[in-house]
């Protein structure tokens, strides 16, 4: 039938040939990813760019491809690895199936490259954004200031998408154009290209975008969330650094990866210029950031009316830093998922009531609360005067522990004497939880109970952390529970990518680049520890640690810039692509996820370390796989290894 109407509508036989092409290719041939063919409709692609506004609505067209980054079911990085468990509720998600390692080629969980199971179709937002490079050019009225503005946007979109396809799938098929609808088949069927010249190719769109980028946001009303110079710089380093990355820079595993014409897709060799080219472009990044006033969230930054210890200002700006709206330290804040519903999940209750408020259930695992240092600044195993292996054994709190644990409650020496960002980073039984509505006697905040019974334990099977853990550090200290039964949720914008996270990318690449580390390799990476409230690395490790010398070689200093990252960055999605350029999610990744007994009344028995699940990770999961449904249609495409 609706054959019959389009032939009756439509009287020119060349338009019904065209038609009839169309649909051909795109039933036997197409996919959004590859095929990216100028649709039919042009007489709607015309309404599209008929004036500036109508052009305005398709640039945000453009915009909406972005990745839901605050979303537990859009952003495969807040829970598809180890740091982050749910109950059994919960295993529907594509975050919980990935982590527990069932992902698939039939129905791929996260497909970023069609578009299904929390994935959007990052394909189908390279051919939009193409058409409007194709189209912008006949705008009728349009400023040439704001056109090349514009244009510059999309350039950074979809440098953006690319580059998130490549982290994902390794070598992909770079859209540079649309093809017309008399595309051939062998045009329509195209190859992955190899992955240098995917990043190569980034890289140039990110340069042409960056020029025309405004540096800061004129109208904070209308365009926050729109990209500027500092971002575009931002992501630029952290392509470069994941290229020269040892996924992608020389990775043996995948020499053996080529196409059917024999064409290798991973480099052969390591290339050590990357890492220059890539501290460059961080250093530059850098001093855009600054110039424009972007800087570390320091303690003096947060001010509270009423007065606070040194202690609880410290971990309020901590905190800030990440999920106060528009913290000065955020480079990219996306809004295009504002974090309600995240910390919705991730807050814990403050009453006992028959109502829920809060999920509770994206729950952090013990690994993670294991990895941050102590309060010398080193990691738990190595400082030698901490005691490690007591730390499962309880100890009581005092009133000198009031502002971090409740006193005259017990709780696990792992909870006691760690570094700031812990007890900013995390919440915990027992454990003292400032803000909340309580910001006026930080020696009267909340204390978290979580012990089965207890008012912040077990809600229903859905709704409570099987961990025992909270990551205070993505809930707004303005956001509020009350009387056990109203949420209200202070949003802010996720930070995509802050200054921390490219000051500790400078000093990994500086690091990579020399014989032997020195002062300008620990001078960024000690900036973000001393606003953490710790000393420098050599001072940290001279004093403290069992391995004193290991900041002084460029392998010690590698671990502890890599440790520095997972730390300073839990939680924000970070550590799920970290591991993976690294090529350490192999280790990590093949342990057990444990976390406290939480269905244990007693403290005792709440303190027994409980293994939750045993992770399995081969090296095939290092990329995504391409659906299978994708290599029926184009021959011409490999799958990755081992899928």
């Amino acid at each position: 039938m609706e054959f019959i109407l389009i032939f009756k509508r439509i009287e020119d036989m060349k338009k019904i040939l065209i038609i009839i092409a169309i649909i051909f290719i795109r039933t036997l041939y197409a996919c959004t990813k590859f095929l990216d063919v100028v649709p039919d409709n042009v007489a709607t692609i015309d309404n599209a760019f008929a004036d500036r506004y109508t052009t305005e609505r398709f640039l945000f067209t453009c915009y909406s491809y972005l990745p839901d980054f605050a979303s537990t079911d859009g952003n495969p990085a807040l829970n598809s690895g180890d740091d982050i468990w749910y109950a059994k509720w919960h295993e529907w998600k594509s975050g919980v199936k990935i982590a527990k390692g069932l992902q698939n080629i039939t129905n791929p969980l996260y497909d970023f490259w069609s578009g299904s199971n929390g994935g959007k179709p990052l394909y189908t937002g390279l051919r939009d954004c193409n058409i409007f490079f194709e189209n912008v050019d006949n705008v009728k009225g349009l400023d040439a200031a704001e056109k090349k503005r514009w244009i510059a946007e999309v350039n950074f979109l979809k440098a953006y998408y690319h580059y998130y396809l490549i982290r994902m799938y390794g070598p992909i098929h770079i859209i540079d154009k649309s093809l017309p609808v008399s595309a051939q088949t062998n045009e329509i069927k195209a190859y992955r290209d190899p992955v240098d010249s995917c990043f190569n190719y980034v890289v140039r769109l990110l340069n042409k975008a960056i020029v025309d980028l405004p540096p800061v946001i004129q109208n904070a009303g209308t365009e926050l969330g729109r990209i500027t110079k500092p971002i575009a710089m931002a992501i630029k380093a952290e392509v470069l650094i994941t290229a020269a990355s040892p996924l992608f820079n020389g990775n043996p595993n995948y020499a053996s990866l080529t196409d059917n014409t024999g064409r290798h897709l991973f480099p052969a060799s390591f290339d050590p210029l990357k890492w220059e080219k890539a501290a460059t472009a961080c250093k530059e990044a850098i001093d855009q950031c600054q110039a424009v006033g972007i800087q570390l969230f320091q303690k003096s930054d947060y001010i509270n009316a009423f007065p606070v210890s040194d202690t609880t200002r410290q971990i309020a700006a901590l905190r800030s830093a990440v999920s106060r709206q528009w913290s000065k330290e955020v480079i990219w804040g996306c809004t295009n998922a504002l974090t309600g519903d995240l910390q919705y999940n991730c807050a814990p209750r403050f009453y006992q009531s028959v109502d829920n408020p809060v999920g509770s259930n994206h729950a952090p695992t013990l690994a993670v609360a294991e990895e941050f240092y102590t309060k010398n600044g080193v990691p738990i195993n190595e400082d030698n005067s901490w005691g490690y292996d007591n730390r499962y054994k309880l100890r009581t709190a005092t009133t000198r522990d009031a502002l971090l644990i409740e006193p005259n409650e017990q709780t696990v020496r792992l909870n006691y004497e760690r570094e700031y960002r812990y007890y900013a980073s995390l919440s915990f039984d027992r454990g003292a939880w400032f803000g909340n509505g309580k910001e006026t006697d930080d020696l009267d905040p909340w204390y978290i109970q979580n012990r089965k019974g207890d008012f912040s334990s077990i809600f229903e099977i859905s709704q409570f952390s099987i961990t025992g853990l909270y990551p205070k550090k993505l809930v707004n200290m303005g956001s509020v529970i009350q009387n056990g039964s109203w949420f209200n949720a202070e949003t802010y914008a996720f930070p995509v990518i802050r200054l921390a996270d490219l000051y500790l990318y400078y000093a990994e690449a500086l690091n990579e680049t020399k014989g032997t580390p020195d002062a300008q390799v620990y001078e960024y990476i000690d900036l973000v520890r001393n606003r953490a409230g710790l000393p420098g690395v050599v001072e940290s490790w001279s004093q403290f640690s069992t391995s004193p010398e290991k900041p002084n070689t460029k392998a010690g200093m590698r671990e502890i810039i890599q440790r520095e990252r997972l730390i300073e960055l839990a939680f924000e999605g970070q550590r799920f692509w970290d591991l993976r350029r690294w090529l350490l999610a192999k280790s990590y990744l093949n342990k057990a996820v444990k976390g406290w007994d939480v269905f244990q009344t007693t403290t005792s028995g709440y303190y027994r370390v409980k293994t939750l699940y045993n992770q399995t990770f081969t090296e095939r999961d290092y990329l995504w796989p391409i659906p299978e449904t994708e290599l029926v249609k184009n021959p011409n495409l490999v799958q990755n290894l081992g899928w």
